[in-house]
C-alpha cells in the first residue's frame, strides 16, 4: 500500500511498517534516531529501510514538520592531528545509518569562520542541529547557538556558565598518567610540548601536567607551539635544538601525533633516539606512529567513538533532553610499550 501522495513504487514509511509488523509512529521515530527505542526495534527497522531502498523525501519532511533531517558538522579547517577529520566523519556516519539524518559537513577558516557557519545554518534553518570541534572557553559559537536555542553539541569543553552538551577527552587523565608514567621510568624534568594555547584543552592539559609534577617532585616545563612553531618543519628544528640543550629535558609528553613524528626528527637528526636519554609519551589518534615507532608509550583517543558519541548526545538534545544530561568524557586508552 503507498501513501496517497507517494509516486508508485516508491518505499514509503508504511512499506517499513508493513515489512516490520511496527506502527507507522514507531518506524518514524526508529528513523529519526529514536534514542528510547530498545536497539532491536532499531536495527530491525533500519534493515528494512535497507532492503526495500527507503528514502526520506527531505523537502516532505521539511515543509510538514520544519525539520530538515540534516545534521552539520562544523570541522574545524586548522586542525593537524593525523586523519581526524576522516575518523570524525565516520563515527557521525556510523552513528546516523538507519536514520532519516544525514550529514553536511562544513570546514570553517580563519577567526571568524566558526562563527559565520553557525549563523548561516541559524539564518536559514540548514540543519536540525550542530556539531562543533575545537571549543574555546568562551567560544562564541555556543553563545550563539545558546541564545537562538539550537540544538549543538561539542567536541570540547567551554567555560559558559549555561550547560551545553559536550563530548570531550579526558586530558587531564592523559597528562597526569603521562607523567606519571614518565616518574616511574625515572624522568626528574619533563617537558609538555603542546598545540594551540586557545582552546580549552590546552589549560585543562596544562594544570593537570603541572598539578602531577608538583605531586612528583618532577621538574615541570610547558612549550607550547606558539604562533612561531607551528609547521612540522619548524617542529623539526626545535626538536634539533632540543637535543643539543645542556639542560634538556629526560622526559617529553607530546599532544599531537605530527608535531610528535617533527619533533622525533629533529632529535635524532642531532644524534637522540626515543629511550636513549630522553623518554616520550605521546597521545595516539591513528595507527600511524606505532607503525614508525613501535616501542613508544601512546595514550589514545579514539575518535570515531568520539564522532558516534556526540552523534548520540545531539539526537538526545533534538529530542529535548536536558542539557546537563548530555555530557561525557572519553576515558584514556593506555600503551605502554617500553621498559617497566
Amino acid at each position: 500500500m503507498q501513501d496517497r501522495d507517494d509516486p508508485p513504487g516508491r518505499p514509503t514509511l508504511r512499506t517499513i511498517a508493513e515489512m516490520t509488523g511496527l506502527s507507522l509512529s514507531t518506524v518514524s521515530l526508529s528513523l529519526r534516531g529514536g534514542a528510547s527505542l530498545k536497539q532491536e526495534t532499531r536495527d530491525r527497522v533500519a534493515e528494512a529501510a535497507r532492503q526495500v531502498g527507503y528514502v526520506p523525501d527531505r523537502a516532505g519532511v521539511r515543509l510538514r514538520t520544519g525539520k530538515t533531517n540534516v545534521l552539520t558538522l562544523i570541522l574545524h579547517g586548522g586542525d593537524d592531528s593525523i586523519d581526524f577529520a576522516r575518523q570524525m566523519i565516520q563515527g557521525i556516519g556510523k552513528a546516523l545509518s538507519g536514520t532519516q539524518y544525514h550529514l553536511n559537513v562544513t570546514p570553517e577558516f580563519g577567526a571568524n569562520g566558526g562563527v559565520a557557519a553557525v549563523r548561516y545554518v541559524l539564518d536559514n534553518r540548514a540543519a536540525d542541529g550542530v556539531i562543533i570541534t575545537h571549543t574555546t572557553p568562551d567560544d562564541p559559537r555556543v553563545a550563539v547557538l545558546s541564545e537562538a536555542g539550537f540544538p549543538f553539541v561539542t567536541h570540547g569543553r567551554t567555560a559558559h556558565a549555561v550547560p551545553h552538551p559536550f563530548h570531550d577527552f579526558h586530558s587531564e587523565i592523559f597528562a597526569e598518567t603521562a607523567l606519571d608514567r614518565l616518574a616511574d621510568k625515572g624522568c626528574r624534568r619533563v617537558m609538555l610540548f603542546i598545540g594551540n594555547p586557545g582552546i580549552t584543552n590546552f589549560a585543562n592539559i596544562a594544570n593537570a601536567f603541572r598539578a602531577a609534577a608538583r605531586r612528583r617532585d618532577v621538574a615541570a616545563e610547558i612549550l607550547d607551539v606558539g604562533d612561531t612553531r607551528r609547521t612540522p618543519d619548524e617542529v623539526r628544528v626545535l626538536g634539533a635544538e632540543l637535543a643539543q640543550r645542556a639542560d634538556r629535558p629526560d622526559g617529553i609528553i607530546t599532544d599531537n601525533e605530527i608535531r610528535t613524528i617533527a619533533l622525533l626528527a629533529g632529535m635524532q637528526s642531532a644524534g637522540l633516539a626515543p629511550g636513549q636519554g630522553v623518554e616520550l609519551v605521546y597521545k595516539q589518534t591513528s595507527g600511524i606512529l606505532p607503525a614508525f615507532f613501535p616501542d613508544l608509550d601512546s595514550i589514545e583517543e579514539d575518535v570515531t567513538a568520539a564522532g558516534a558519541e556526540l552523534t548520540r548526545l545531539l539526537l538526545g538534545r533534538i529530542d529535548g533532553a536536558p542539557a546537563d544530561e548530555l555530557q561525557t568524557l572519553a576515558e584514556p586508552v593506555l600503551h605502554w610499550r617500553s621498559g617497566p
